[in-house]
């Protein structure tokens, strides 16, 4: 059967709260045929996430309302490894580790573009270009498991990456920039120089798409930012929760498939 994600918007919304519904989902879901295998919730933004193995959207609908009668206002199909990727989890965790369940699903998006990458097989030749590009993919992976980044996919000259955490994405990005001009202070001859893109969202909005809205725009801004530059969205920056010093102001664009111009902020991570 398909996975669905519903997104439930409930003005204050407790853990208790939807503890409790997910037991009264659990107790119902037999008789329409699905299954509930987790859900995430989050206090701070009253929005909750259920992750439903159901024939269609219909029957988690019915499920939902005579069970407490919190009908989502969101239903997207999902593939679970995305899901697993983005949020960590495809099921409900062991009762010892009950707490993982009030995770927000709120996620911080991390894209990052090698320059020039598809050239430099034609330059250097096959066997050194093959080289650099595992030096990216290990700096890069190195930090992400230093910050609690998860990859989510590989796009062959960069990296997507989610963080529960809006401040250890940007700890992760300013530490794979650092990593990488520590590699082009000793290899000046083949320097490699990344674009990193940054952006927050919730897993379910109305572009019918897992992080839809959140990924677009951190693809966007990467492709906007210079070599060697971290930019990042204004929900980045609001999300922040250390000093803001480190962010300076690098004005607007226009991402392509977006309705209006949106700023965006560089981050800075050179020293002093």
């Amino acid at each position: 059967m398909p996975i669905y994600m519903d997104r439930h918007y409930v003005v204050g919304i407790t853990r208790h709260a939807i503890a409790n519904a997910h037991e009264k989902d659990l107790a119902v879901q037999g008789k329409y045929g699905i299954r509930f295998l987790t859900y995430w919730m989050d206090e701070e933004r009253s929005t909750g996430f259920c992750l439903v193995d159901s024939p269609n959207r219909e029957m988690i609908k019915k499920a939902h309302d005579e069970a407490h009668g919190q009908v989502p206002s969101e239903i997207i199909e999902v593939d679970p490894v995305t899901v697993e990727a983005f949020l960590g989890r495809i099921r409900d965790p062991a009762p010892a580790a009950h707490p993982a369940l009030f995770d927000s699903a709120f996620r911080a998006i991390m894209v990052t573009d090698l320059k020039d990458s598809t050239a430099m097989i034609t330059q250097l030749g096959e066997t050194l270009a093959l080289h650099l590009l595992r030096v990216h993919n290990a700096l890069t992976r190195n930090a992400l498991r230093d910050y609690d980044g998860r990859e989510v996919k590989h796009t062959g000259d960069g990296i997507m990456a989610s963080f529960a955490s809006v401040a250890n994405s940007i700890e992760c990005a300013r530490m794979i920039q650092t990593s990488f001009a520590a590699f082009n202070a000793d290899n000046s001859e083949t320097p490699l120089r990344l674009r990193i893109g940054l952006s927050a969202g919730e897993p379910v909005e109305e572009d019918h798409d897992l992080f839809g809205a959140a990924v677009n725009l951190a693809v966007r801004i990467c492709a906007h930012a210079q070599p060697d530059q971290i930019l990042a969205s204004q929900v980045i920056l609001d999300q922040y929760p250390g000093d803001r010093a480190c962010f300076s102001d690098a004005g607007f664009f226009k991402p392509k498939g977006f309705a209006s111009p949106t700023p965006v902020y560089q981050v800075n991570w050179r020293s002093a």
